[in-house]
C-alpha cells in the first residue's frame, strides 16, 4: 500500500504492515523507541500550498498526532513551533528536521505545559521564532489507565487536567492577543469524550471538558472572525498508547473495536487539522470532527 492521501485504496488493509505489540515504554513515551513505526504522513503527505504563509504552534508536536500535524503543516506552506517535553528530544529533533526540509521555518520549544508560567512563555517564544502566531492547536495529553477509581491518584487526575485542560486554557489566553481574525484554534478531544472507557476515567472527563471549552468559545470568538474547532481521534497508534494509556498486554488488540477494525495512524489525522486551519472550513465553527474509525458518537 501507497499510504499516499490522494491514492484510491481500502481502508480496512490500508495499514497491514504495522501491528501494535505488546511493548511497555517509561515516560512520555517516544516514536522513535516504537517496536511498529506509526505512519506520521514523512513519506507519503503531500502539500498544495493550504496554508501557504500561516504561521502555527503545536502542542505536543514532536510525536504521534501532533508531529503528523506538523509535518503536514510544513508542506501545506506554513511555519511551525512545536512545543513538548525535554526528554522528547530526539522525536523533536526529527520533526524541526522534516519542517525544515519542506522550507519552512521551524521553532523548537522544550518544557513542561502543566507549568502556568512555562506556557505562557511558551506562546510568547513561538510568536518571537514564527514573527507571528494565526494557528493554535492544543494536541498535547496525559492518558494513563486505571482500572479502579481508587486507583487514580490526587497526583495523576491533577496532571491529567492539568496537561489535557489548565494547559489549553493557559495557552489559548495567551495566544488570543496576536490572533488576527481568520486565525484558528483547534483543540484535540477524544472518542473518550463520547465513549468513556472505565480504566481512563480521568482523561475522558478531560476530553469531554474540552469539547465543551472548546464550542463555548467557538461562540465568544467567532464575531472577531477566529474560528475554534475541534478534533476527536479514535484509537490511534502513537506512544501515549505504550507508554501506560492502555494496558500493555491489550496492545494487539488495540483498535480493533472501530468499524474499520484497526487503529488509526497519526497520518490520518492530519487532514483534519489541515482542513480546519485553512479558508476551506471559514463556515465550519464550533465543530467536533470524529476522525475514529467509524466508531458511532452522539
Amino acid at each position: 500500500m501507497s499510504n499516499d492521501q490522494y491514492v484510491f485504496e481500502n481502508p480496512v488493509t490500508k495499514y497491514d504492515d504495522i501491528k501494535p505489540t505488546a511493548q511497555k515504554q517509561g515516560g512520555p513515551g517516544l516514536d522513535a523507541d516504537l517496536d511498529n513505526t506509526p505512519d506520521r504522513g514523512e513519506t507519503s503527505y503531500r502539500g498544495t500550498g493550504r496554508l501557504e504563509g500561516r504561521k502555527a504552534l503545536i502542542t505536543g508536536g514532536d510525536s504521534g498526532i501532533g508531529a503528523a500535524v506538523a509535518i503536514a503543516y510544513a508542506r501545506e506552506g506554513a511555519d511551525v513551533a512545536i512545543s513538548y517535553l525535554p526528554e522528547e528530544e530526539e522525536d523533536a529533533k526529527g520533526v524541526v528536521k522534516l519542517i525544515e526540509e519542506a522550507g519552512r521555518t521551524a521553532v523548537a520549544l522544550p518544557g513542561d505545559i502543566t507549568d502556568a508560567a512555562f506556557s505562557r512563555k511558551l506562546v510568547a517564544d513561538a510568536v518571537e521564532g514564527l514573527g507571528g502566531l494565526d494557528i493554535l492547536v492544543n494536541n498535547a495529553g496525559k492518558q494513563q489507565t486505571q482500572p479502579d477509581l481508587l486507583e487514580i491518584t490526587d497526583e495523576q487526575f491533577d496532571e491529567t487536567f492539568k496537561t489535557n485542560v489548565y494547559a489549553m486554557f493557559w495557552i489559548t489566553k495567551a495566544a488570543l492577543p496576536h490572533l488576527a481574525p481568520g486565525s484558528s484554534i483547534i483543540n484535540t478531544s477524544s472518542i473518550q469524550a463520547y465513549s468513556p472507557s472505565e480504566t481512563l476515567v480521568d482523561y475522558a472527563s478531560t476530553k469531554a471538558t474540552i469539547n465543551a471549552f472548546s464550542k463555548g468559545l467557538a461562540q465568544q470568538l467567532a464575531p472577531k472572525g477566529i474560528r475554534v474547532n475541534v478534533v476527536a481521534p479514535g484509537p490511534i497508534w502513537t506512544p501515549l498508547q505504550t507508554a501506560g494509556g492502555q494496558p500493555t498486554e491489550a496492545l494487539p488488540e488495540f483498535g480493533e473495536q472501530t468499524p474499520l477494525g484497526r487503529p488509526g495512524q497519526p497520518a490520518e489525522l492530519a487532514p483534519a487539522y489541515v482542513f480546519l486551519a485553512s479558508g476551506e472550513s471559514s463556515y465550519v465553527i464550533g465543530e467536533t470532527l470524529n476522525v475514529n474509525g467509524g466508531m458511532p458518537t452522539p
